[in-house]
């Protein structure tokens, strides 16, 4: 069985008994202010084994696998051979902690805030893929046309930041943003140390010879 689908799997078995379980989430989901107060650290990483209800849930996991089997089976072992499943790890549950961050500096004083879900680490597979393979065709959900993942991966990030800074739908933009970047930054440095390849200048030539 695939890393990917062990993380969907257990991802969903956290989340399924939480969705109509209010005191179960507020015990494990991100909140910044008990983190500061209480030194509850776990909650930086298991608020991405919680989701708000089942689209949320699917939707993840559905971004999850789409892309994360890709990367684990393929581009992974195709350029970091014997390290590629414990990279993809590492992708994985530091992008979960690194999409969290900022969020945390940001509202560790606010009681209120809460958030909960694995997008942050949903993105950092994502753009490692898209980073891997730029010019794979991709699409938002309300767009029915594909576009090449370079331009997908620049509206998206766009998309974020614009939103996390407008605020106000209780959906944890930044932590997509954050965790996109993470990816990015994540794979080049593995690419860069572990396969000796300058990933930034196969992203170019593959976008200008696309």
């Amino acid at each position: 069985m695939s890393i990917t689908l062990i993380i969907i799997i257990a991802t969903a078995l956290v989340s399924f008994p939480a969705l109509q379980n209010d005191d179960l989430k507020d015990k494990y989901l991100f909140w910044p202010y008990m983190i500061r107060s209480r030194k509850e650290y776990f909650r930086f990483f298991t608020g991405a084994f919680l989701h708000a209800d089942l689209a949320h849930l699917a939707f993840n996991m559905i971004s999850l696998y789409s892309f994360g089997e890709v990367i684990e089976k393929y581009l992974f072992p195709q350029l970091f051979g014997p390290f590629a499943t414990v990279l993809y790890l590492l992708l994985y549950v530091l992008g979960i902690v690194f999409a969290s961050i900022p969020d945390f500096f940001k509202y560790r004083h606010e009681y209120g805030y809460r958030a909960l879900g694995a997008s942050g680490a949903v993105s950092a597979v994502i753009f490692a893929a898209i980073l891997l393979y730029p010019t794979m065709g991709l699409n938002f959900f309300f767009i029915p046309i594909d576009i090449p993942g370079w331009l997908f991966g620049i509206l998206y990030l766009g998309l974020s930041a614009y939103m996390a800074k407008r605020g106000g739908d209780n959906i944890g933009h930044s932590a997509h943003f954050w965790g996109g970047v993470f990816g990015l930054v994540f794979t080049f440095l593995a690419g860069w140390f572990l396969a000796n390849v300058n990933l930034l200048n196969y992203f170019i030539k593959s976008i200008l010879n696309g």
